[in-house]
């Protein structure tokens, strides 16, 4: 049943790491650059392309933008460049769905044609006011450069999909004024709230005084604001936020909360923002007297901020699903190749699985699970119960579609006394530690875990995996997404990706693992959610050959059991295919 599976035989190929560069052009928006590689055939392979994540048929695609439920009809609006595939010509992509799943795409929603957007338009939020009004508010970049905070409304409310929009005649609603700001770090407003007063509130990213800020600002109708004297929230700490979100949620209640109803008592809020290339969040209370957010822990070192997402996950966006009474959560994922390599596949970038999310019962980490939509994609499960895992045992999950999967493991922990002792400097640094403490490092409990997309003779293969570590107060489980050996090309990002959560080991001895499969994105959710890590890859195994091979291994010294492994695989979705 289980062979032993020799990590430390493998070779690794260091010398093809690169780092990923993301550079913030003139204009404030993101550009990732990569090293050009070696011209590649395989690259260009249908293979790459995901099967069930949503993208566009070509071009490039970054921030979601005001993702909504409307009239039963889920709204997804992204950054797209309608001339390629590489950033430029920002316009609004506008795609619709009823299951979140399959997508039927739309005319764009907001194309640069006003003085105020000339120069692109860029990420923003939907908000439904009352009387059951969606409006959009966006950031446009006129011929200066400057950022400024423009209005579009539905041309004809009784169109369900919802194809035309209108601009607002007294855009830009709001400009870069005010003392301290910058007027080209100026962006990305969020969905409107109501406070107390009955006035609409939105907060906008900026660089305040060279300090990262979301700055508050109210209005009667959505189209007239005003800028109030202190920002929402403020941070020495960094430099400028892009995509902040704003939402409340209860703890241990994984229903969502519409904002522009009454919050209930016991709410907590969270303040989101995009920086570092990963969106990080706070967890506070709104206190509606001073009309700011107030943090329940203040971290003066950004590098221990809560993270949504460990890995390639960016410019997240909620949403509140009056559907399903829960909130969504949407990111964008960019490829990991070269630039080169995007202009030839004709197309670049991704956005992750809807994630439900929500707040634990602690009041202290946020908790996202791919939504109960996606299930719908399964087929041949494929089930195993009760196997033991002693070291360096490895399991191969036959009959499923390895290319294509949904994955669910149990791991129950025979022992919990002989943890590694844990070193808190380790958080300012997880990608590190999961290098230095890879899948072929043993230690006393792991690294177990899964292996995916793996090549017949192991040289390509990309490892998710655990190790447990005793703390002085609990248990600290560290989660690595290893990419190192994810494939042979030449010139790609391929790091380990980390992150580390609390658990209970006492009274839970099993830790859970997800991994959505969709051939170059890998996409993972450890502990029920604590901690997730979205991650690209392109195995030269998975064109040439067409296959490639899974499994579950244990490189700890202590057995580690599976009472539960699950497995199916995924049906191609309907993304963006027109119809007729």
């Amino acid at each position: 049943m289980a062979q032993v599976w020799a990590f430390s035989l493998l070779v690794l190929f260091s010398s093809s790491l690169v780092s990923n560069l993301l550079i913030c052009s003139s204009n404030g928006e993101r550009v990732f650059l990569f090293p050009q590689s070696p011209k590649v055939s395989s690259i260009v392979s249908k293979r790459y392309r995901t099967a069930y994540h949503f993208q566009p048929p070509k071009n490039w695609i970054n921030d979601p933008n005001g993702p909504m439920y409307y009239n039963g009809i889920y709204h997804e609006f992204y950054q797209y460049n309608p001339n390629g595939s590489l950033w430029g010509n920002i316009i609004w992509g506008h795609s619709v769905s009823t299951d979140l799943i399959n997508w039927i795409p739309v005319e764009p929603a907001i194309e640069r044609d006003i003085p105020s957007d000339i120069n692109g338009c860029w990420t923003g939020s939907a908000t439904i006011l009352s009387g059951d009004q969606p409006i959009i508010i966006y950031t446009g970049a006129d011929k200066e450069n400057r950022q400024l905070q423009n209005i579009v409304l539905p041309k004809n409310r009784s169109d369900p999909y919802l194809r035309e929009w209108t601009k607002a005649g007294n855009n830009p609603v709001i400009q870069p004024v005010g003392a301290g700001l910058n007027s080209s770090q100026f962006r990305d407003p969020t969905t409107g709230w109501i406070g107390p007063d009955g006035l609409w509130r939105i907060a906008v990213g900026a660089e305040l005084n060279g300090y990262g800020a979301a700055l508050l600002y109210t209005s009667k109708d959505f189209l007239e604001w005003t800028r109030v004297d202190h920002p929402l929230y403020s941070s020495n700490a960094s430099t400028m936020w892009e995509c902040p979100d704003f939402f409340a949620v209860l703890p241990g209640n994984n229903s969502g909360l519409d904002l522009s109803e009454a919050i209930p008592n016991g709410a907590k809020h969270v303040l989101k923002m995009s920086l570092d290339s990963c969106d990080k969040y706070m967890i506070g209370v709104y206190d509606l007297k001073r009309d700011a957010f107030v943090p329940d822990t203040v971290l003066d070192d950004r590098r221990l901020w809560s993270r949504i997402d460990y890995g390639n996950f960016y410019a997240s966006k909620s949403f509140y699903d009056s559907k399903k009474s829960r909130r969504i959560i949407w990111g964008w994922t960019n490829e990991t190749d070269s630039s080169s390599d995007d202009v030839a596949k004709g197309w670049a970038g991704i956005h992750a699985i809807p994630r439900t999310i929500w707040l634990d019962s602690y009041g202290k980490q946020l908790l996202q699970w791919p939504v109960e939509e996606i299930e719908s994609l399964r087929t041949n499960e494929i089930s195993h119960q009760g196997l033991v895992l002693k070291k360096g045992d490895l399991f191969e999950i036959k009959g499923t579609d390895t290319s294509q999967a949904d994955v669910e493991i149990d791991f129950e922990l025979t022992s919990i006394d002989s943890a590694d002792p844990f070193d808190p400097s380790w958080l300012l640094d997880v990608e590190k530690h999961c290098r230095e403490a890879g899948a072929s490092v043993d230690g006393d409990i792991g690294p177990f875990g899964l292996v995916v997309l793996a090549s017949d003779n192991m040289e390509e293969h990309t490892a998710v995996h655990f190790r447990v570590y005793k703390s002085q107060k609990s248990y600290m489980i560290l989660m690595c997404s290893d990419l190192r050996r994810s494939s042979l090309r030449p010139g790609l990002y391929t790091p380990a990706y980390g992150g580390f959560f609390e658990f209970d080991l006492e009274k839970e001895r099993k830790i859970s693992l997800r991994t959505l499969i969709d051939r170059s994105a890998v996409e993972s959710f450890g502990g029920g959610g604590r901690v997730c890590i979205m991650a690209r890859v392109y195995p030269v195994a998975l064109v040439d050959d067409g296959g490639s091979h899974m499994y579950v291994f244990n490189n700890g010294s202590t057995t580690v059991g599976v009472p539960q492994l699950k497995a199916w695989s995924m049906r191609k979705a309907q993304v963006n295919v027109k119809r007729g």
